[in-house]
């Protein structure tokens, strides 16, 4: 019987844009090789402090709404005390409060239990940093 808690980090790769990228297939992917039909959770965590993780609907425009969505809460501008990087680059720092850096998944006989229009998104507004990692780890 494989260990009650297993871990991995993916490597992810957001680019130099402002990115709601979907993760759920490496989700299920994780899930086939480590849970073996168990129940259990899964927790995705994002140890960044310029970016999270977001449970919604991707491809049919709901992805590119949350973007317009923060840039109304948080816009890019020089309003912010946290000045290093781009312009309005502090307004990264405090999107971790409005989308968490974290999200934790039921997992019913192995598989993600989402619903029908549900996907597994990492959220990146910060373009100075390409380079993600989002740790999964499964409990089962």
């Amino acid at each position: 019987m494989p260990a009650a808690f297993t871990t991995r980090v993916l490597h992810v790769a957001t680019g130099s844009r402002e990115r709601v990228m979907d993760l759920t297939r490496d989700c299920e992917a994780f899930l086939r090789e480590v849970a073996a039909g168990r129940d259990g959770l899964l927790n995705v965590f994002v140890p960044h402090a310029t970016a999270g993780v977001a449970i919604l609907e991707t491809g049919a425009g709901s992805d590119d709404d949350l973007l317009a969505a923060l840039h109304t809460l948080l816009p890019a501008d020089d309003r912010w005390q946290h000045r290093h990087g781009s312009p309005g680059h502090g307004r990264d720092h405090v999107l971790p409060a409005f989308v968490p850096p974290h999200a934790t998944l039921p997992v019913l006989g192995g598989r993600l239990e989402l619903g029908t229009w549900q996907s597994v998104c990492l959220v990146d507004t910060n373009i100075d940093n390409a380079d993600r990692q989002v740790r999964l780890s499964f409990l089962g």
